[in-house]
């Protein structure tokens, strides 16, 4: 029973840190892909000097190319995880379950009895995204070809509203699910007594909105400055 709790908390484990190395990821990508609203209220949307424009010249050096397999292995292992779990759950207990969490108020929360769900709604729009941005610029330099211009790929995604609205209801499903994950990942890593239970469920909130806030913000900039609104 003991070394069935620990195999347990192994696979938890890994989990927590797969999801660490995601949410570091979505900070910094979130902060380069703000420049582009930055450069909306300096004048230098589009422009070669933008900051946004900056920004992805850096992503396309060679050291950061090298890391997106990287990044690449640290989501196939966290979704992989997320669905082994899944099912290790509902095989062991007869039913639809997220995994364990220490009290009955963290397991009756939505966003953690819909991990899973949420987890496959974020997989699934993430191929999505992939055919706007990734298959045009990442890509196209592994296979030598040339990237698009960043900002025409940001409003020619985002300049519709149905694009948007698919986007900003990705960006939800992702706060959801960074809501509860991310406590719980600090909870399985050790962080559990009462007094920082409270503390990181609000830190999560906090670190959840602004991820929500940086990426909608720019796919709504992107939308207002594909239709004239701004520019």
């Amino acid at each position: 029973m003991a070394n069935a709790f620990h195999y347990s908390i192994g696979k938890k484990f890994i989990q927590a840190i797969s999801g660490a190395f995601l949410v570091i990821f979505l900070l910094l990508h979130g902060t380069i892909n703000f420049f582009s609203v930055i450069d909306s209220f300096t004048g230098n949307f589009g422009s070669s000097e933008g900051l946004f424009a900056k920004g992805c010249e850096f992503m396309s050096l060679p050291i950061v190319t090298i890391m997106v397999p990287v990044l690449a292995l640290g989501f196939i292992v966290h979704i992989g995880y997320g669905i082994y779990l899944t099912w290790y759950n509902v095989k062991a207990r007869g039913g639809y379950k997220r995994y364990e969490v220490a009290s009955k108020a963290a397991a009756d929360s939505w966003s953690a009895k819909n991990m899973f769900v949420l987890g496959m709604v974020i997989l699934g729009i993430l191929f999505f995204h992939m055919t706007h941005f990734w298959a045009h610029m990442q890509l196209q330099e592994f296979t030598g070809g040339f990237a698009d211009d960043p900002y025409v790929l940001l409003t020619t995604t985002f300049g519709k509203w149905w694009v948007l609205l698919i986007y900003i209801l990705w960006f939800v499903a992702v706060w959801f699910h960074l809501c509860h994950g991310f406590w719980s990942m600090l909870q399985t890593i050790g962080w559990n007594n009462q007094i920082w239970m409270k503390r990181l469920k609000v830190i999560g909130i906090i670190v959840a909105t602004i991820i929500f806030c940086i990426f909608a913000s720019v796919a709504v900039n992107a939308f207002l400055q594909a239709n004239g609104i701004i520019g």
